[in-house]
């Protein structure tokens, strides 16, 4: 098997050695070309030239959710085709590594090399849905390109989040699980929409949802991880489905003590619910506008301001190494 490894070497929880005794360790088992990102995209331009090879039969990702969601949008450039495009292998080397870990697999890198060996000699994979979004710039009239994720998507107030978190990291502070709360807590005292929301969700042959303060998409549940606490938004979300909505429409303190405490104590059961909570369930298409351009993220990356987003849900669109 030829495989290429695309290795984060800016990964939080992974040192160059470590990465080397993983590059070893998977050599000794497939033919691999390891190339390290050098750039913003990079991994994006190696899964799409991986894509196109004739002879690569896997992309092993060595990074954080960031990583893996470039590596996935390279790969899907010319459309998901499971049957005909390299399968994706993950190691983790990121702060959070959602969409490994809701594959069950180990969060450690070491343990998830050895789980990844492991199911190439038992030849085990499996075939995930993926959410795919598009829309309209805030600022300007020309349509964004498309782009897939792999766990999740938010438009507003958690994205608003995600970029506070960026502006910080690029300030020199390490990504950690209370530097999040710390934004959470800042972008709610100055939110400006959190009692009256702009945002309308409409879908094929049902009323439109109107005034979201708030809404987080998923493609599988759990949403995110506090360390090793799973936070489930969506708990009926899958890779086995399409997309799953978490909407509110009020964030005054009353309503967000009540929902972060939910969220908190979520379960696979129970996810946040209530008067102002609007759970949907395996959509396959809708769209999100905003009366003003609000912040979109996917997989936690940051991607400006949007006054509109279309999600499609995707079903059996990429061969995983599991």
């Amino acid at each position: 098997m030829r495989a290429l490894l695309v290795v984060n070497p800016a990964a939080t929880t992974t040192s160059a050695r470590t990465r080397d005794v993983l590059i070893h360790a998977l050599a000794s088992e497939m033919k691999l070309e390891a190339v390290t990102t050098e750039y913003r995209g990079h991994a994006r331009d190696l899964g799409r030239r991986a894509a196109e090879s004739e002879d690569i039969e896997m992309v092993v990702a060595l990074g954080g959710d960031g990583t893996v969601n470039e590596v996935v949008n390279g790969l899907l450039h010319g459309g998901p085709d499971p049957d005909r495009l390299p399968g994706l292998a993950i190691v983790p080397g990121g702060s959070t590594n959602v969409f490994a870990r809701a594959l069950g697999l180990p969060n450690d890198a070491v343990e998830a090399t050895g789980a990844l060996l492991d199911a190439l000699r038992e030849r085990r994979a499996r075939t995930v849905s993926l959410g795919l979004a598009s829309g309209t710039p805030g600022t300007e009239d020309e349509a964004v390109p498309a782009r897939w994720f792999t766990f999740c998507a938010g438009f507003g107030f958690d994205a608003s989040v995600i970029g506070r978190v960026e502006q910080q990291r690029e300030r020199g502070k390490r990504s950690t699980h209370a530097l999040y709360l710390r934004q959470v807590f800042r972008q709610f005292l100055e939110e400006p929409n959190r009692r009256h929301g702009t945002i309308t969700l409409e879908r094929p042959g049902e009323a439109p949802v109107e005034d979201l303060v708030l809404s987080i998409i998923c493609n599988t549940s759990p949403w995110t991880y506090l360390g090793n606490r799973p936070v489930y938004a969506s708990p009926e979300a899958s890779f086995e489905t399409a997309l799953d909505v978490l909407g509110l429409s009020r964030l005054s303190t009353p309503a967000v003590a009540r929902y972060a405490t939910q969220l908190l104590t979520s379960s696979p059961e129970r996810g946040p619910h209530g008067k102002h909570a609007l759970t949907l369930h395996d959509l396959t298409d809708f769209t999100l506008h905003s009366k003003v351009p609000l912040p979109l993220q996917m997989d936690g990356d940051h991607l400006g301001l949007r006054t509109s987003v279309t999600f499609t849900g995707v079903r059996r669109a990429l061969r995983v190494i599991v």
